[in-house]
C-alpha cells in the first residue's frame, strides 16, 4: 500500500471511530421553573420569536437537526453554539439572574439587535427561519429595553466579567 493509501485509511478510520463520541445532549425543560416568564412580562410575540430564533442556544432544550450527528461537526455546534450561547444568556435560567445581571443582559440583547449579532450567521445559514427581520428585531429591543428600564440595581455588587 502506497503511503498516501495508508494516510487517508487512517484518516477514514479516524472519522468512523470519533461518530460513536457524542457530546451530551441540551433536552431538558425550556420553560421551566427559572424561565424569563416567571419573573419578566414576556408578551406572546417576543415569546414566538424568542423560541423561533434564540431558544436551540440561549435555553435548557435544543432541537437538533440531523447533522449534529455529525462528528466533528457535533461537537463545534454544541461547544461555540449551544454552551456558549447558555453560558452568555439562557432564558430557561432567567429567573435566577441577579437585578444586576438581568438588567445588563436585557442591555446585552438591545445591543445585539442594534448590531444585528444575533443570531449568529453560521446558525441562519442552516436555519434561514431563525433570521430576524428588521420588525422582529425592533420587537425585542423594544421589549428589553422597556423591561430592562423597570429594573432597579442601586445597592447590588458590580457582576464579574464574563469569560470569553
Amino acid at each position: 500500500m502506497t503511503r498516501i493509501k495508508k494516510i487517508l485509511l487512517a484518516l477514514a478510520l479516524v472519522l468512523v471511530v470519533i461518530q460513536f463520541i457524542r457530546p451530551a445532549r441540551n433536552t431538558g425543560e425550556a420553560e421551566g421553573p427559572n424561565f424569563i416568564a416567571t419573573k419578566y412580562h414576556v408578551p406572546t410575540e417576543v415569546q414566538t420569536i424568542l423560541k423561533q430564533s434564540c431558544y436551540d442556544c440561549h435555553s435548557n432544550h435544543t432541537n437538533y437537526p440531523w447533522y449534529t450527528n455529525i462528528q466533528p461537526l457535533g461537537w463545534w455546534i454544541q461547544s461555540s453554539h449551544i454552551n456558549d450561547g447558555k453560558r452568555h444568556l439562557n432564558f430557561s435560567e432567567y429567573a435566577t439572574y441577579k437585578d444586576k445581571r438581568a438588567k445588563h443582559k436585557f442591555e446585552d440583547m438591545v445591543d445585539e439587535m442594534k448590531e444585528g449579532g444575533m443570531p449568529l450567521e453560521s446558525y441562519t445559514f442552516m436555519h434561514r427561519e431563525a433570521a430576524l427581520s428588521p420588525e422582529q428585531a425592533k420587537t425585542i429591543m423594544d421589549w428589553a429595553q422597556a423591561v430592562g428600564a423597570t429594573i432597579s440595581v442601586a445597592d447590588e455588587p458590580e457582576p464579574k466579567p464574563e469569560k470569553k
